[in-house]
């Protein structure tokens, strides 16, 4: 998944550091990232790190807040381009799926991460990380409408486990196809 529209060295100082924090706090982590490594990587000083960014935690819950706007338009553009082609809202969603555990820089959900790092600690980020969650449901409930039935939760909580499976380096085509046969059973019913 690419985020990047523009060269880097043409975005100003707080984006720069923004996507910069972004590809390491998903790459290595979000504690092992320090903000002088941030800093190097973004080309900027110390000083111009903190005035855009007051504190790390603040950077923190930027990233996230960034991270989730692309990945759920991302999510949502697959999903809909999939369907429109003639997929079905099952089909479309595991490919989407797939793609992104086989991408080379794969290292899992950025908001799963960020939880099993921080836990319920007092940064503000496990509502970012709810706020995500219940997006993605939403988007599964547009997409896997049955009248009244809601399955948004259900099937999030099955990528959630996928995520996690493949995050681990279980086969990718095994993790997807034993999705596929959950989301089949849950959309059945």
């Amino acid at each position: 998944m690419k985020f990047l529209t523009q060269s880097f060295d043409s975005l100003p100082p707080r984006e720069r550091i923004l996507v910069a924090a972004h590809a390491l706090f998903y790459r290595d982590g979000i504690r092992a990232t320090g903000v002088d490594r941030i800093i190097e990587q973004s080309s900027v000083s110390k000083v111009t790190f903190y005035r855009q960014y007051a504190s790390k935690d603040d950077l923190i819950r930027t990233y996230l807040d960034y991270r989730h706007g692309r990945w759920i338009s991302w999510f949502q553009n697959n999903l809909s381009e999939k369907t429109a082609a003639g997929s079905s809202a099952t089909e479309a969603l595991v490919s989407t799926l797939k793609s992104w555990f086989m991408q080379p820089d794969f290292r899992g959900c950025a908001f799963l991460n960020a939880v099993a790092e921080f836990g319920s600690s007092d940064h503000g980020i496990l509502e970012i990380v709810c706020r995500h969650k219940q997006e993605m449901s939403s988007v599964l409930n547009v997409f896997f409408s049955k009248g009244f039935v809601s399955v948004g939760h259900t099937l999030s909580l099955l990528i959630d486990g996928a995520i996690v499976h493949a995050q681990m380096g279980r086969p990718i085509d095994e993790v997807v196809e034993n999705f596929k046969e959950s989301v089949d059973a849950i959309v059945a019913r």
